[in-house]
């Protein structure tokens, strides 16, 4: 008779000491805009730790353009054929917006979708967690001391194969305060759970917007404390900004543009929430090791 495999060994991915998903079950929550600023606010923590950004939408890749990458030049393979991840503002990244053929910056034609089955997605996951050299200085410096992971939304093949293969240390969840998202929230934390990743917390995109005349803070999706039926930890209330928005487009992270003013009061509170999740997100990561 055959045997039965044995259940698949869950692996660190090389040259990374920890790795931390950012998920949300529905799109367009902002996740990818969070994944992108936290990778920035845990890189200026006091102790500087090493961070790199890996964007593991297959289907629809926003790292680039968060980055200001989208019309950067195929990643180079190193002597061993792997990927090196390409740097902007300091942070390491690497995505499957690189690998696909993408028109130029002055053309007008769309870039050409991937149209993929299931084994091939799977293919293409495991190449982004295992055949790329996070070491610095081309493979010679050190590696990273944490790794953002942006998931796709839902609960497909991208975040099983993630959470068979990999050892993660953490998942912080993205959501808005709307029920219609967050019910979707609810079956991604469930899913984490399922395949044995740890949740950090939530943090609560576009929680509020504060009207810059009275500062009156406004629940435009519904009240924050809906949250509180998930049950676990609200890492940050993120009020409505429209610089959020606006760096995003031009590739440069909230968080890295500085008090500027434009966005007020809510400006200040976005940079101050997010910086203080992710020092709560080190902390619970290194206590969980």
């Amino acid at each position: 008779m055959p045997r039965r495999a044995g259940p698949i060994q869950k692996r660190h991915i090389p040259h990374v000491k920890r790795a931390i998903v950012v998920a949300s079950g529905k799109g367009g929550v902002g996740k990818s805009t969070i994944a992108v600023n936290l990778a920035f606010s845990l890189a200026m923590l006091p102790h500087r730790p090493r961070v790199g950004i890996l964007d593991l939408d297959i289907f629809g890749p926003s790292v680039p353009t968060l980055m200001g990458l989208q019309h950067s030049d195929d990643p180079l393979l190193t002597s061993a054929g792997a990927l090196i991840p390409i740097t902007n503002h300091g942070i390491p990244t690497m995505s499957m917006g690189y690998l696909v053929p993408r028109p130029p910056p002055e053309s007008t034609e769309f870039e050409g979708a991937i149209v993929w089955r299931g084994l091939m997605v799977q293919k293409a996951v495991q190449q982004l967690l295992f055949d790329v050299d996070w070491r610095d200085a081309g493979g010679s410096g050190p590696g990273l001391d944490v790794l953002i992971i942006d998931m796709p939304p839902g609960t497909g093949d991208v975040p099983l194969t993630l959470g068979q293969l990999v050892v993660v240390d953490g998942a912080v969840i993205v959501s808005t305060p709307q029920d219609v998202a967050l019910t979707d929230v609810r079956r991604g934390i469930s899913m984490f759970k399922k395949i044995s990743i740890p949740i950090t917390g939530l943090i609560l995109n576009q929680a509020s917007f504060l009207c810059p005349s009275c500062n009156t803070a406004h629940e435009l999706f519904g009240p924050p404390t809906n949250a509180s039926r998930l049950g676990i930890t609200v890492l940050a209330q993120l009020p409505l900004v429209r610089g959020v928005s606006c760096g995003g487009d031009r590739g440069i992270p909230y968080v890295l543009e500085g008090t500027n003013g434009k966005d007020g009061r809510a400006g200040e509170i976005w940079r101050d929430a997010m910086n203080a999740a992710a020092g709560e997100v080190w902390a619970l990561v290194r206590s969980s090791v």
